[in-house]
């Protein structure tokens, strides 16, 4: 008898259910919140949505996707960041939102990015890094760590600078495998792994293919989507993808919002091979 093919599994996971952290601001070498400034749009200097276990959120039920162990959505307000403190043995993409992210670290790169760019950090034996806001308007990016295929890797630290590459309703392959020689993107990372991200105008769609035996992450990063037509997802939400032979996903702008580059519905996406049973299982 034929195996029956499977369908390609959706799990929104929506906004109201993560993890929201606003720490002490002389966690990371900040000074104290200034009370009131009108160019901040947070009282704390950082809101973080945590989609997987980390820090001070502690779940077992929740602790990866994959090969996906941290995806934190965080909000900088002006003059603030992270200090210097240290990481190893992991690969750490960093995307853009809005603002402007400042990148100093211990083997000698210093770099800001903006909005749609790019940055990738080997962790590997050790590194030590700062990222932070030095503008007079608040940043939002989204940072997402990678269980390396190995480790011991020695630290490497890239970035894309997306200004002159924010083509609307086209999907933006920003990161692959160090050892897929077929496609050329910006960052390449040490894990069978890749990163998409499109803005969408009203009503356009695009298509990614999730294939059998891979899944994948998505994030709505702004606006409204509808993905294969009918799972909704508003802003902050995340959707667990398992894929099929089906063929593509396609994701469509349902409600956009004023951005840097104009109105626009936003997702970002990481595919990787299935691991079977990860994922959040407390919904």
């Amino acid at each position: 008898m034929a195996a029956t093919a499977r369908k390609t599994m959706l799990k929104v996971i929506p906004n109201s259910k993560l993890y929201v952290s606003e720490p002490n601001p002389s966690w990371f070498g900040n000074p104290g919140n200034p009370g009131f400034d009108p160019a901040w749009t947070c009282e704390n200097w950082l809101k973080s949505r945590f989609h997987f276990s980390f820090a001070e959120y502690h779940s077992n039920q929740n602790s990866s996707f994959g090969v996906m162990r941290v995806m934190n959505d965080d909000l900088v307000q002006p003059q603030r960041g992270f200090g210097a403190h240290p990481h190893r043995n992991m690969e750490i993409a960093t995307y853009i939102v809005n603002g402007q992210l400042t990148h100093e670290d211990s083997i000698g790169n210093s770099q800001s990015l903006g909005r749609g760019s790019i940055q990738f950090m080997t962790a590997g034996s050790g590194i030590t890094h700062s990222e932070a806001n030095r503008t007079d308007n608040p940043l939002r990016f989204i940072q997402t760590w990678i269980v390396p295929s190995s480790s011991g890797l020695t630290p490497n630290y890239g970035g894309y600078d997306a200004q002159f590459h924010q083509e609307k309703n086209v999907v933006r392959h920003l990161a692959s495998s160090v050892k897929d020689t077929e496609h050329e993107t910006p960052v390449k990372l040490n894990q069978d792994v890749n990163c998409y991200a499109a803005e969408l105008d009203l009503g356009k769609s695009v298509s990614v293919n999730v294939a059998a035996g891979r899944q994948a992450y998505l994030l709505c990063v702004e606006g409204k989507l509808k993905v294969n037509g009918s799972s909704e997802m508003e802003k902050h939400d995340g959707c667990e993808i398992v894929g099929s032979d089906d063929g593509p996903i396609t994701i469509e702008g349902t409600e956009v919002e004023e951005t840097e580059n104009g109105e626009v519905a936003h997702f970002l996406m990481f595919e990787m091979k299935e691991v079977p049973g990860s994922g959040r299982k407390d919904l």
